[in-house]
This record gives C-alpha cells, structure tokens and sequence, in this order.
C-alpha cells in the first residue's frame, strides 16, 4: 500500500499539550493519518489565544476536524473570558418537568450558544449531546444526563442538536448504547452492564434509534454488555455494525471513546496495547479515534509511536482505511463560515438564545 492510499483515511484525533503548538506538535499535524484535534481546557488561556491557536492549526491543515467536550454543567473545557455558562443536562429534564415547551427552548437555546460561540473561536464539533439515561446511579455520567425516560432524553437532545445545527455544526450522541445504567467509572474501570440486549434496545438505545436522522455522530460507551458481546461496545462489530448501523439505521460517523481510558485498554480480560485498541475499534466499525492526554508525556511520543505503527498496520493490510469513514469525518466539517465574535454580539439569533437561557 502506498503513501497515497493511506491519506483516503485519516481516523485518529489526537491532543495537543498547551496553549500554542509546538515545533513537535506542527511536524505531526502534516501526518496523513491524523483527522482531527481534541481540545481541553489545558489549551485555553483567552478567547483571543484560543482562536490563534485554531487558526494556526487550520493554516497547517485546512481539512482537520477540532473537536471539544462541552456540553454544558461540569464537562465544558472554556468557561471564562466572555464564554456562556451552559445548563447542565439535569437542569434541562428538570425543567421539562414544570414546562416541556420551555425545556425543548432552552435545549435549542443552549446548542445554539454552544455551538455559536465554539465556533467563532474556530471549533468545528463539541461532543454532545449525552444521551446515557439518568438511573441515579453512575457518578461519571450523574447530572450530564437529561433525565430517566428515554423519550424526555431524545426530545430534549434532538432539540440540542438542533440549536448547534442553526450555529453551522454537528453533533454527537454518547455513549451508545447507554452507559448510565453501571455505576463503574470507564475511565478507570472495566463497566459491565449484565442486562439482555432486549432490555438495553427497548430503553438506553431508544434515543439513539429516534435520533439517527438528527445525529452527525454517535460515540460508543466502554461498557461490556456480556449478554450481547464479550467485547465492550466500541470493540463489538455486533454493537457498531450488526444493532447500531444495520438494526438502527445509524449512518454518521461513529467516534471512538479515548483509547487511553481503562475501560479500552483491557479486552477479552487481557491487556491491549494503543495499537491493538485502534485496530479493534476499526475493525469493530468506528471511523474516527480518540487518543487524548498523551501530547505532554515525553513530547508525545506515545502518540508518534500510534501513528507510526498505524502507517504499518495499513501498509501490511491489517487494516483497510475506507474512503466512507474519510466522508463521514469531512461530513462533521461547518460548511458554512463561523460569525466572529464581535459579529456574534450583535447577532439577533444569539442574543435570543441567550434569553431564553436566562429565563
């Protein structure tokens, strides 16, 4: 396999370590495997540092997707510096409860600020919205989940996904088929969820079902479901491809969970190294994989060494790179061009957005 044929898809979405790029950091960036960015609040300093870090990025690679978890309540990476604070999911099912109507503005209003104001500062995707059921029972997922009743969960999500789609962006569901039912944390255990694929699809999977026109992506949970499959989702052909795309309907594009968390890095009750975890999610159906919190240790080495070994597992076949994963990554791109921010104090939409989430 040559050089060329590899760049027909880029899956892995990589860190970065600080609040500019480093020479190491620019050299990496023209690798044909990489597809995308993930940022976190360690790479944000100021509206102004953030969007020269995003323009530089894009000055080095137009096509590169730059991805964030914020989604509102605890898990939003920018919070200061003119940036809006978001309801928390919770906030958004417990005001369904008084006033439904209300609740379904409130979503649309908080996607469009979310997305709006991501955008202007060159972020193209947040990671939202979760769509785990509320069970009251895991702590990693708690007040990021909208509510119990699957169906307040699509509605309100749907309406989410809507107000990021008027700001010129796409969405993601997680973490399918549901991760709100184990109490483990998947980012330092292996959570094992015991229940029949009946159950899971009739209440956890419902939003991911209903919402399979309205998603641009969808990330499965690191959750084994030992009734189903003895690999966890994101591993399991039979979640991503038999249930998730042929059962379901779903065809966005399918995001792996962080590599590095432990719910990934042990399958069928052995240790996997990061190239085995990204040649099991690929194979498995994901077309894009996260890899995050490597970019500091050792000037990312680990991360070098994932692209690298990849570049060798395509060119000896032990993993085919597919031009409809590479369309479903350019899908996610904005297609249309952001509002600056200074256009965005000013923009109707915006500041009604803003309203409603005050009200």
């Amino acid at each position: 396999m040559n050089e060329l044929s590899t760049t027909v898809h880029a899956p892995l979405v990589l860190d970065i370590a600080g609040h500019a790029l480093s020479a190491t950091e620019r050299a990496r960036l023209t690798h044909p495997l990489l597809g995308g960015l993930i940022l976190f609040a360690r790479n944000f300093e100021s509206r102004a540092q953030l969007t020269l870090l995003t323009a530089e990025i894009k000055a080095l690679r137009p096509d590169l997707l730059i991805a964030v978890d914020h989604e509102g309540g605890r898990v939003q990476r920018f919070k200061t510096d003119g940036f809006t604070h978001l309801p928390s999911m919770r906030q958004l099912g417990e005001l369904w409860m008084r006033d439904a109507m209300a609740a379904t503005e409130a979503a649309t209003a908080a996607g469009l600020v979310m997305g709006a104001e991501l955008r202007a500062c060159g972020v193209d995707l947040s990671f939202a919205p979760v769509l785990d059921l509320d069970y009251g029972e895991s702590s990693v997922i708690g007040d990021r989940s909208f509510h119990r009743d699957p169906r307040v969960v699509a509605l309100l999500a749907k309406s989410l996904a809507h107000g990021m789609l008027l700001a010129g962006m796409h969405s993601c569901g997680k973490h399918f088929p549901g991760h709100g039912f184990v109490k483990a944390d998947s980012h330092t255990e292996v959570p094992v969820d015991k229940r029949s694929l009946k159950a899971i699809l009739a209440d956890d999977a419902k939003p991911f079902e209903w919402l399979r026109l309205s998603l641009g992506a969808v990330m499965p949970a690191h959750v084994i479901y030992p009734k189903v499959d003895s690999r966890p989702a994101g591993f399991s052909p039979r979640w991503l491809q038999d249930i998730l795309r042929e059962r379901l309907g779903f065809g966005g594009a399918v995001f792996s969970d962080d590599l590095g968390m432990r719910g990934a890095r042990v399958l069928e009750g052995r240790e996997i190294s990061y190239l085995e975890a990204a040649l099991a999610a690929l194979g498995a159906g994901c077309d894009l994989l996260l890899l995050c919190n490597q970019s500091a240790i050792d000037d990312g080495a680990v991360l070098d060494r994932l692209l690298d070994d990849m570049m060798q597992a395509a060119a000896s076949g032990a993993w085919q790179p597919r031009a409809e994963s590479e369309a479903r990554r350019a899908g996610l791109l904005p297609q249309t061009a952001p509002l600056t921010w200074e256009e965005l104090m000013h923009h109707p939409a915006y500041h009604q957005a803003l309203q409603s989430l005050s009200a």
